[in-house]
């Protein structure tokens, strides 16, 4: 009899009031308005290490929603993932009150630059020893690229090639300038780092050039565990080539599966483990110490959510206007240079504006799980072993009560089935994840760009790694 996965689950959470839930902030326990504070996020990771979560997974977007009605004004009226801060920031801050604890942030390509990027990265890899993710975004949203001095966003597939660029050179960055022992700390010789050690690299991209040494010292995992939710062809490929953790969205487990089965080939078409990654499906879970609490739970939530919210977040995934059309006209999809994914399902289950209200009835569109501690638990292992994914990104309706209910209610049921972690794994977020060690495998594309052996760069010239 095969052993039972473990299931993983990560706190879904945005450094803003509005997530996915909309309208929720106006439910009296609700505490999203306090995001702007250090004792919000401070109490959140204190509770989210006592439940043992993986981590917490802060999504983040660069620009605002202005598709729904062609403005801006239900997106600040409803705070529809505005105002929403740098969520980098809150990393130290949660850091310092936990030990095991991951941080999966999400970075938008195109405002970063690879360099100071890198570093970014390596310092926080090094202060957390070794707890950071990076959720790689290409951006979605035309106000953003506007923002950031762009006459709107590049193709789709453009994006994704931009990324692959973006990626390599981080990769001989964190990979390759430093060895492991470069930096040898002898007082006595006056030597810090063994400059013999340290290698300037090159690159020479469609989109970036680069000439240098990283700035920083090794941290624990060198590149951070890597994120990724594209679900697009493109977006498939891109995942096989680098991603470790991958977000999808489906409707049920037998759909998760059929997305699962495309995403393992993708990665073992690159030469991969098709099991070198950890598939996440987005759930908000509504749990009660009996049924009948769950479903009266459930039922206060919705009195406080925003239909029409939702539904102007998933006009600006899609790029469609869908304040223009009645209640049950048919929808005209086209060609999506957004999530392409969302798009493809809406026009495929022929979604009209009055089916897409009730699909966001509790303020977002994703699958609900109410019920009592063994309810939600066989929902829970149903996804996992029918969908063939590893664990769930937990939404947050009422802050903190969602965690604390999933916790307090669900998590002991996990347990005892013997699907839910009892303790920490030490070591890094990789390895705490796939119990390999630190480090990216060889089998992944990153490993091309490592010092093999020191013995061969010892020249008084320094080593190029080039593109």
């Amino acid at each position: 009899m095969s052993q039972k996965k473990i299931i993983h689950v990560n706190a879904f959470n945005m450094n803003s009031v509005g997530h996915i839930h909309h309208g929720m902030w106006t439910h009296p326990r609700d505490q999203s308005h306090q995001y702007n504070t250090l004792d919000y996020w401070i109490n959140l990771a204190k509770i989210l290490e006592r439940g043992l979560f993986d981590g917490i997974f802060i999504a983040d977007i660069i620009g605002y929603y202005d598709v729904y009605q062609g403005n801006i004004d239900l997106t600040l009226r409803e705070s529809i993932q505005t105002p929403v801060n740098d969520p980098w920031l809150l990393v130290s801050a949660m850091a310092a009150v936990t030990k095991h604890l991951g941080f999966g942030v999400t970075a938008t390509i195109s405002a970063e630059t690879p360099y100071t990027f890198a570093r970014k990265i390596s310092t926080l890899d090094q202060l957390t020893n070794g707890r950071i993710g990076w959720n790689i975004v290409t951006g979605y949203v035309d106000s953003g690229a506007r923002g950031l001095g762009q006459d709107g966003l590049a193709d789709h597939d453009q994006r994704y090639d931009r990324a692959d660029d973006f990626l390599e050179l981080s990769y001989k960055l964190w990979e390759g300038s430093w060895e492991d022992d470069a930096v040898i700390a002898d007082r006595a010789r006056r030597i810090y780092t063994d400059p013999a050690k340290v290698h300037s690299i090159t690159h020479d991209g469609p989109y970036y050039r680069s000439r240098g040494y990283h700035m920083s010292e090794p941290s624990p995992q060198r590149t951070p565990l890597l994120f990724q939710a594209g679900s697009s062809g493109r977006g498939q490929r891109f995942a096989g080539q680098h991603a470790e953790g991958i977000f999808i969205n489906a409707s049920d487990p037998a759909t998760a599966r059929a997305s699962a089965k495309k995403i393992r080939q993708a990665v073992a078409d690159a030469g991969r483990d098709p099991h070198d990654v950890k598939i996440f499906v987005g759930v908000a879970v509504i749990p009660g110490h009996t049924e009948k609490e769950a479903q009266e739970k459930h039922a206060e939530y919705l009195h406080y959510a925003s239909a029409e919210g939702g539904l102007a977040h998933f006009s600006a995934s899609t790029g469609i206007d869908f304040s223009r059309y009645g209640l049950d006209e048919a929808i005209e999809y086209g060609t999506s240079n957004s999530i392409q994914s969302a798009t493809q399902v809406a026009q495929q289950n022929q979604m009209t504006r009055r089916k897409l209200l009730e699909q966001h009835k509790l303020g977002g569109r994703y699958n609900t799980i109410v019920g009592d501690a063994a309810q939600v638990a066989d929902k829970l292992e149903q996804w996992i072993d029918e969908g063939d994914i590893d664990g769930f990104n937990l939404t947050r309706i009422v802050v903190p009560e969602t965690y604390e209910d999933f916790i307090d209610i669900v998590v002991p049921e996990l347990q005892n089935r013997g699907r839910y972690r009892t303790s920490y794994t030490e070591g890094a977020l990789r390895n705490k994840f796939f119990g390999a060690g630190n480090r990216l495998p060889a089998s992944h594309g990153a490993a091309r760009w490592r010092q093999r052996d020191g013995s061969d760069t010892s020249s008084d010239q320094p080593t190029h790694i080039a593109a």
